[in-house]
């Protein structure tokens, strides 16, 4: 079965965060973690409040959401379901939310100090 999220955004100049004066790291974050979850094969739809309305107003789910206001956004859906409201979700749970498993990288050899294994006695802390 193929998941579809879709995001309804609140207005934007854009969706990556990067655009106009300041960087909104929030939204850096989550461009980066939808582009990681299409490499997933997941498709990801985003809705810009400011340059596709018609979406939010033809979505019945979102139209009675935005009835309360648009600190409801954004919105992810899944399917026609609400899944995150008012907030931007974490990888692991758009993940979670499209049946992907997310893999830890590989595990770092441990380490005895600050600055890896330490080649000096064990009775040194192995820092630098």
């Amino acid at each position: 079965m193929s998941v579809t999220i879709r995001v309804f955004d609140p207005a934007l100049c854009c969706s990556t965060g990067v655009c106009g004066p300041s960087v909104d790291p929030e939204l850096a974050r989550f461009a980066a973690d939808v582009d990681w979850l299409q490499k997933q094969g997941v498709t990801v739809e985003r809705f810009n409040l400011s340059q596709q309305p018609g979406a939010f107003a033809t979505t019945p789910v979102v139209k009675e959401a935005l009835a309360r206001g648009n600190e409801v956004l954004p919105l992810v859906l899944v399917g026609d379901r609400i899944a995150v409201e008012g907030a931007y979700p974490s990888r692991e749970t758009l993940a979670a939310l499209a049946g992907v498993v997310v893999k830890k990288d590989a595990a770092q050899p441990a380490s005895t100090g600050c600055c890896g294994p330490s080649t000096k006695s064990k009775s040194k802390s192995g820092c630098c």
